[in-house]
């Protein structure tokens, strides 16, 4: 039977829903268990959040000032000690995510499992390839332990009915100290987190100028939604990159996408091919979006988001 390790990720003393889709995934193992792992200088508040998620059976904390910050190489070590006894440790397909597990898979020396979208076996996935053209069947060693990350995109958030118990866990393991903490640039919100938001409201190069991106603001911040951008209004400067969906920018599924001046690129439909509802405005009816939106307007988006906005 398998028995799944899933590395929480946090911030500012929140568990990321992003764990809860990760439990989604091990549970499609159908796991003798599924054990949470959360790392940080002071682990109380997320362990009582990730207790909370169904089908979690226990939640190990470790307690470090070294965990006080997300430093994947500082993180590493300790999970690869506590994987001793776990088939598969699975971490979230996020920048977190992505910088921290393939250190984890480097030290246990096995190979690593890149954004697992759906489970056909214990050591059987599928995983997106191509810009998700294409979806390629992946099978991991059966004598390893498996370590991969879970597209977030693709799972459910699990449930927050369960009782898991908490348990402190020591690791005494030495910890490098090539890589440290030196300070935090991050842009501060109070809309919603892009990858977590049920809504989006996206715009693109047909707003023209940043000064001209406030009428998605406006329309985003009605709807109550997050905000985000295309390639190319983020490299015309419109926007900051954080903002990016896409390809190279940040995978999402919300319940509904509006799309607005955004022609369509395959690297931007790549980003939003879970959503729910895809809503799109744009004057060129050839325009490639249409093809996926649920819902299509043709017009000049100047006149119709502020109508809408006012509207709503």
């Amino acid at each position: 039977m398998s028995k799944v390790l899933i590395i929480a990720e946090h911030l500012n003393g929140q568990l990321n829903p992003s764990t809860a889709k990760c439990v989604s995934c091990a549970a499609a193992l159908s796991p003798e268990t599924i054990d949470v792992l959360v790392l940080a200088d002071a682990p109380d508040a997320i362990a009582a959040e990730a207790a909370k998620i169904s089908g979690v059976a226990r939640v190990l904390t470790v307690a470090r000032a070294e965990n006080a910050q997300p430093l994947a190489a500082v993180l590493a070590p300790q999970i690869a000690k506590a994987a001793d006894g776990y088939s598969h440790v699975f971490g979230p397909s996020t920048t977190y995510g992505k910088d921290l597990m393939p250190r984890v898979a480097a030290l246990l020396g096995v190979g690593h499992v890149s954004d697992i979208m759906a489970v056909d076996g214990a050591h059987s996935f599928k995983r997106p390839i191509y810009a998700g053209n294409a979806i390629v069947d992946v099978e991991a060693p059966s004598d390893q332990t498996v370590v991969a990350t879970v597209r977030t995109a693709s799972w459910p958030t699990a449930t927050s009915d369960g009782s898991a118990s908490v348990e402190v866990l020591n690791i005494d393991v030495a910890l490098p100290s090539h890589t440290r903490f030196v300070e935090l640039q991050a842009a501060s919100s109070d809309r919603p987190d892009l990858q977590t938001a049920a809504k989006v409201v996206s715009g693109g190069r047909a707003l023209g100028s940043a000064e001209a991106f406030d009428i998605i603001y406006k329309l985003a911040d009605k709807m109550k939604a997050g905000v985000g951008a295309s390639r190319a209004a983020v490299d015309a400067g419109y926007v900051p990159n954080d903002m990016q969906v896409g390809q190279t920018g940040k995978i999402i599924a919300p319940e509904l996408y509006v799309a607005i001046g955004i022609s369509g690129a395959i690297q931007h439909l790549t980003g939003i091919k879970d959503a729910g509802t895809i809503v799109a405005i744009n004057k060129d009816a050839e325009a490639p979006i249409f093809e996926i939106a649920d819902i299509g307007l043709v017009g000049d988006l100047f006149q119709i988001v502020p109508e809408l906005t006012t509207a709503l």
